[in-house]
């Protein structure tokens, strides 16, 4: 498994998948299908691939997934990650997310937001150590801190 930089040629299929994973949180709480901007769109990929913000998520060696980050400092914004529906329930989301905390070595506290309603995407958020650091009336909000040597 590999978490690297998209190419212009990852663009199509990540697109597809991210599409199908996003769409089938109608399972788990949606009411439409749906996602959050431009989750369906191969020019908005386009755009975070030319800036260096997408990823492509490869399992023996074909593409699982992707992310969208976004650095800032000692920050990593999680904007978003999206494994294709056909690996759900694999412990892929698991091992990207821990791929995303490792490529980013200098990285202090990543953060992310959900959707409320979404059941799965807390539930899983929260299994890896994310803490909720605060709810509006659609996201919740979520922070993961590494520890630094010699801060207590």
């Amino acid at each position: 498994m590999e978490l690297v930089l998209a190419k212009s040629q990852d663009v199509l299929v990540l697109t597809s998948i991210s599409k199908r994973a996003f769409e089938s949180d109608i399972e788990v709480g949606g009411s439409q299908p749906g996602g959050p901007p431009g989750y369906q769109s191969q020019k908005y990929y386009v755009k975070m691939a030319a800036k260096k913000h997408l990823y492509t998520f490869y399992n023996d060696g074909l593409i699982a997934g992707g992310a969208v980050l976004f650095k800032d400092g000692t920050n990593l914004y999680i904007g978003r990650i999206f494994i294709d529906p056909k690996h759900f329930h694999e412990g892929l989301g698991t091992k990207l997310m821990e791929l995303i905390e490792n490529l980013y070595s200098d990285v202090i506290s990543f953060t992310l937001d959900t959707p409320l309603w979404n059941i799965r995407t807390n539930n899983f958020y929260q299994k890896l150590g994310y803490e909720m650091e605060k709810k509006d009336k659609e996201f919740a909000y979520y922070v993961k801190r590494k520890q630094v040597q010699g801060v207590r």
